[in-house]
């Protein structure tokens, strides 16, 4: 498994890199979930990244792929390996699949070797987005990368209050046998890794924890490198 760690400045991108984080993330919480940040801090993470891959989100989007599809390639260009895009006001699999062809075709007519990650939900049926199940079928079909969850609704509860440890067994081996990588996140504790190392995602994705508990804090370098020695034992 490999870490990603969300910063939202050069200073927190720094300490993710000291702390052995394996991709470092650009987001903006104030924004959502899947906030996106600004094109010129993806590009000053980016820098100060160096050969750390980097992803950047993109938003929680609601059916609009004309403005995700110039958004992914504003990431994209911007420096981002990965570009994420959350399907939270997505209802349906044909809106779903719109988005995502649209952002595929945006990204790779750039470069084709950037990753397009669909990101689900794993509180979908609180916030009444398309079911998780359904992600990895519909990015096979438009052609990304990784499909991952996170929690819609960042008010402390986990993935793992919404999803079953067979839940997520499930998505991963689905993915997997589509030919997709996996990524689960979603307010991730320390003593959710035992069971992560179980369900064995090519990608874990977090933030509070290793701000302490608290997104909205800082990202502690210690804490970075206690979960990344954690995931690595045997």
């Amino acid at each position: 498994m490999k870490l990603l760690v969300s910063p939202i400045n050069v200073e927190e991108a720094n300490i993710c890199k000291l702390g052995g984080a394996d991709i470092i993330d650009v987001k903006n919480p104030k924004e959502g979930s899947l906030g996106a940040n600004f094109p010129w801090m993806i590009q000053a993470v980016k820098k100060a990244a160096g050969s750390v891959p980097v992803s950047a989100t993109i938003g929680d989007f609601n059916y609009k792929p004309g403005t995700a599809s110039l958004a992914a390639l504003g990431a994209a260009v911007a420096g981002a390996e990965y570009i994420k895009v959350g399907l939270y006001d997505i209802k349906t699999k044909e809106q779903a699949l719109d988005m995502l062809v649209n952002i595929v075709r945006s990204v790779k007519n750039y470069d084709k070797n950037k990753k397009v990650v669909a990101s689900g939900y794993s509180d979908y049926r609180r916030i009444g987005s398309l079911p998780l199940y359904e992600l990895p079928a519909i990015g096979m079909k438009a052609g990304v990368d990784v499909v991952m969850m996170d929690t819609g609704i960042k008010d402390g509860r986990s993935t793992f209050d919404f999803q079953t440890e067979d839940d997520l067994m499930g998505f991963v081996s689905r993915a997997r046998s589509l030919g997709l990588q996996t990524a689960i996140a979603g307010t991730i504790k320390f003593e959710n890794i035992p069971a992560l190392k179980r369900i064995s995602p090519d990608i874990i994705g977090v933030r509070g924890c290793v701000c302490g508990g608290d997104r909205n804090s800082t990202i502690k370098k210690e804490l970075v490198e206690k979960l990344k020695a954690e995931m690595m034992k045997g």
